[in-house]
């Protein structure tokens, strides 16, 4: 079914009267895996081993039931894994993308996922967390679904229209990505898993570090886990290469689960891997090959005969005789056609893969021829851009050259005036000190004259105020000794005389 992806429309009707609301919930750390959407896992196991911080789980919901379950990557911007059922194709298709509010503002009142355009600012840090429409605008990528829309009955495809369900995926690439699960999952995985209610899916993206507007990871891969919860049960990967829109490879669980983050589990025991019916694996593997090889499988009417055959087969023992005859009839024509259908289809094989083959060397080889042109090109450009660079330096550093030795020769030149300056002041300093200090000896000498002189009266007058003042000292001594004899033996009653 080609189906195209459209550029979003804004909504025409107000929240408050939309029929039926897509509902996003982020799961809270207190509740038990992915809460009511535990449903779309294998006994209610959601996978194992994606433990990052960054790791936010969703239950996507449409009027209040649970319709698939996310586990968004807030630092890569794109969900990692969708887990979903199959219910039935939708008959139209109407885009309605939602954001989901709870995932940058986790305190905000608004439980339901709904338009950018209507938040009007009651969302704090809105895109810090998640993408938003445009970041998707003008990128060459389109939002692409990991679940995809075009799996689900009308009610379970609007609640796919979600930011949190896309990944960033070119036009070409969107287009055949889904052409494909969509076929896989209608004509190989139900027709051979004997009730539909036990068939889980899980459709993923590895991250890169290739990036929309420095925000949004480009997914490095795309897959697809399918675990048929049966009796006669199977499992299987897919992988599809980016780089490659027509890749679409099989393998098994535990090898898909070597691609993802250590110690990841998709499912529960690994969908019971070690009791597959490899004969049902087989026959999916086989409608996948012819999926991948473009071929026509069969129409909805044979997948409902080829199930009712295998019911029927399933109960032969309640049948009568001649059911049993008949069936025993179909089972050994089946037995002799089967080699012939496996070598036609092995020889359809074998030519495809010549096909691709010869188309690939053929590519090799144009890749190579043009490689070694383009890089003799190169070399040749390289060379001659480095001659002309050479060239042009030695030009230019010729008057540089040219300069440098005549400031040079000039400094030179101020060099040697300098030193003759300074040795003809050197040597006539010579004598004209000798005569100006003889010179100047007799009027120094007169000079001093007057304060020898000066030295010698003060000596002078200094001697003569000395014997004054010895002179007067030894008067005044007699003196006092008189007095202190005429105290001592003078009566007291002559003493005042």
């Amino acid at each position: 079914r080609e189906w195209t992806m459209k550029t979003s429309i804004v909504f025409l009707l107000c929240i408050s009267v939309f029929p039926g609301f897509s509902q996003g919930r982020v799961v809270r750390e207190d509740e038990t895996g992915f809460a009511e959407c535990n449903v779309f896992f294998p006994g209610q196991v959601p996978p194992e081993g994606f433990t990052e911080p960054f790791h936010v789980k969703i239950c996507q919901q449409y009027n209040k039931e649970p319709r698939f379950a996310t586990l968004y990557s807030t630092k890569d911007k794109i969900p990692l894994y969708s887990a979903f059922k199959f219910t039935k194709p939708a008959q139209s298709e109407e885009e309605n993308w939602l954001v989901e509010p709870q995932i940058d503002d986790p305190e905000n009142d608004l439980h339901e996922m709904v338009h950018e355009a209507d938040i009007g600012g009651t969302v704090a840090n809105l895109g810090e967390n998640q993408a938003l429409t445009s970041d998707y605008v003008g990128s060459g990528y389109e939002r692409g679904f990991l679940n995809p829309s075009l799996l689900n009955e009308e009610d379970f495809q609007v609640a796919t229209y979600t930011l949190t369900n896309a990944v960033p995926l070119s036009p070409a690439l969107s287009k055949s990505w889904h052409r494909d699960i969509g076929k896989v999952v209608e004509q190989a995985l139900i027709p051979h898993c004997s009730n539909a209610d036990h068939l889980y899916l899980l459709a993923g993206a590895i991250p890169s570090s290739v990036q929309v507007k420095g925000k949004v990871s480009v997914p490095e891969s795309l897959w697809l886990a399918a675990c048929c919860n049966a009796p006669e049960g199977w499992s299987l990967g897919l992988v599809k290469n980016v780089n490659d829109e027509s890749s679409l490879t099989d393998l098994t669980v535990r090898e898909l689960e070597k691609q993802l983050l250590p110690g990841v589990h998709l499912f529960k025991g690994n969908c019971g891997e070690d009791k597959q019916s490899q004969e049902k694996r087989e026959a999916v593997l086989q409608v996948v090959s012819q999926v991948r090889s473009g071929e026509q499988v069969g129409t909805s009417k044979n997948q409902e005969n080829t199930r009712i055959l295998s019911n029927n087969q399933e109960n032969t023992k309640e049948n009568n005789q001649e059911t049993k005859d008949s069936g025993l009839v179909r089972r050994v024509a089946g037995i002799i056609a089967t080699p012939f259908i496996k070598l036609l289809e092995l020889l359809i094989y074998i030519f495809v893969e010549l096909v691709k083959l010869v188309f690939y060397f053929l590519w090799l080889v144009v890749k190579r021829v043009v490689g070694t042109i383009l890089d003799g090109v190169y070399s040749v450009w390289n060379g001659m851009v480095s001659y002309f660079k050479a060239v042009s330096m030695v030009l230019i550093s010729i008057p540089y050259d040219i300069g440098r030795v005549i400031i040079n020769i000039f400094l030179g030149f101020l060099q040697i005036v300098r030193d003759v300056v300074s040795l003809t002041y050197k040597i006539l300093s010579i004598p004209m000190g000798f005569v100006l200090h003889l010179a100047a000896f007799p009027y120094q000498t007169i000079c001093a004259i007057p304060s020898v002189l000066k030295d010698v009266a003060t000596g002078i007058g200094g001697t003569f105020s000395l014997v004054i003042d010895a002179t007067a000292a030894v008067l005044h001594g007699f003196y006092y000794l008189a007095c202190h004899i005429v105290k001592r033996f003078v009566p007291k009653g002559s003493s005042d005389d």
